[in-house]
């Protein structure tokens, strides 16, 4: 078998190639296009099927270095905060909160549904834990982690099952997003609202500037390093001083609220909206496409069974509560279609299939500030609180 290590430059050049394939064969395909199937989902996920039949066969094996991926992540979330205005966030507060908790609900019942499967499969019941909350809203990062913790008590290979409930999640979460927000746009016939349309307006007439000069382009992205490079090292210090984990993504776009925010009053700077619009679409393409890219699915092929049956049991879940609970509670509104089909995105996957999920949508039927706002915070950070508390909790009562 032949091994091939990409560096990072190598990397990034096939990344965006794929990323070019998937839009060159969505564009070809009336289905892919009919049921807004991101773009990077396809080029992502063919390659590693590709790559996958190229391992077993013994032919090649690819190593690749995704370091870019946490800065493509974190120009991404730059980008969404200097869009967001402080009324948006005023209106937003209790759609917030509602989501929050629809969230956490939804992280218990995963547990629960994770449990009683691995009862009824007879497996280990740390083990079928992986399958739940763990791996669903809290991605590869938390099977991983909490993966670790339940192999420290003796119980083998849940840091495995986890990552394949993950990847398996997030390959669900990636094809089944959108099209459920699409679902639910044209059976309501819902249409975004004025504000949403206002906001298109304002930002396409402050695209249409004479000239974006080389000027305008350093100064707009010496801000976004700036406030990258705080958020980094503010994330840094505060998990050293309280050993409390705080995403730097969370920072970040904080940082550009306020940034941009203050910036309205003082007029000290001119943002152009329309480069950190642009910078929103290729920053999460590129990462959404490294992601799903570099997924081993020799790993998932053997671990097929009962982890398969229930992630399965846990799509079919989400896909009813989302649908029949939270649709409802958020306001049977075009902005809650477009929040649902992030809902699905990163209570199954992580938190950037959820955007991608959501700038499908948008893309094609208009903006959604109010989705923009509420499942990046929640997603990244806010369900954390809940999450975290629940899952010690489940752990240590089945050890």
């Amino acid at each position: 078998m032949i091994n091939l290590n990409l560096n990072v430059i190598s990397t990034l050049i096939l990344s965006i190639i794929l990323y070019l394939v998937g839009g060159f064969i969505k564009d070809k395909s009336n289905i892919l296009c009919k049921f807004c199937i991101p773009t990077p989902v396809i080029g992502g996920l063919l390659f590693s099927v590709f790559i996958f039949f190229l391992k077993k066969f013994g032919l090649l094996n690819i190593t690749m270095d995704t370091s870019l991926m946490p800065y493509f992540l974190s120009v991404f979330f730059i980008s969404i905060g200097v869009c967001i205005n402080t009324s948006s966030i005023k209106s937003g507060s209790s759609l917030l909160f509602i989501y929050w908790i629809l969230c956490a609900v939804l992280g218990f019942c995963q547990n629960i549904i994770a449990l009683v499967l691995s009862k009824a499969l007879n497996i280990n019941s740390l083990l079928g834990f992986m399958c739940g909350s763990v791996s669903m809203e809290g991605g590869h990062g938390y099977a991983l982690a909490f993966g670790k913790t339940i192999e420290s008590i003796g119980v083998n290979g849940a840091s495995t099952i986890g990552i394949a409930s993950a990847t398996l999640g997030l390959i669900a979460g990636s094809l089944l997003g959108a099209p459920v927000g699409r679902y639910l746009i044209h059976k309501y016939s819902l249409n975004p609202c004025s504000k949403n349309n206002l906001h298109i307006k304002k930002s396409s007439t402050y695209c249409k500037k004479s000239s974006f000069t080389a000027i305008d382009f350093f100064e707009n992205i010496l801000i976004l390093l700036l406030i990258m490079n705080i958020s980094f090292f503010l994330s840094n210090i505060i998990y050293l001083k309280t050993n409390a984990l705080i995403p730097n993504i969370v920072i970040g776009m904080l940082l550009s609220v306020i940034t941009v925010n203050l910036n309205h009053k003082t007029k000290f700077f001119d943002f152009n909206l329309g480069f950190f619009d642009f910078l929103q679409n290729i920053s999460l393409g590129i990462f959404l496409t490294m992601a799903l890219m570099s997924i081993d699915i020799c790993t998932l092929s053997s671990l097929l069974g009962p982890v398969v049956l229930i992630v399965f049991c846990q799509v079919i879940f989400v896909l009813f509560y989302s649908l029949s609970v939270c649709f409802k509670f958020l306001g049977k509104n075009y902005d809650a279609a477009i929040i649902i089909s992030g809902l699905i995105g990163h209570t199954l996957g992580a938190t950037p299939n959820a955007l991608a999920n959501m700038s499908t949508l948008t893309d094609k039927y208009g903006k959604s500030e109010d989705a923009f706002l509420v499942v990046p915070i929640v997603a990244a950070f806010l369900l954390d609180a809940f999450s975290v508390p629940c899952i010690l909790f489940f752990i240590n009562f089945l050890k």
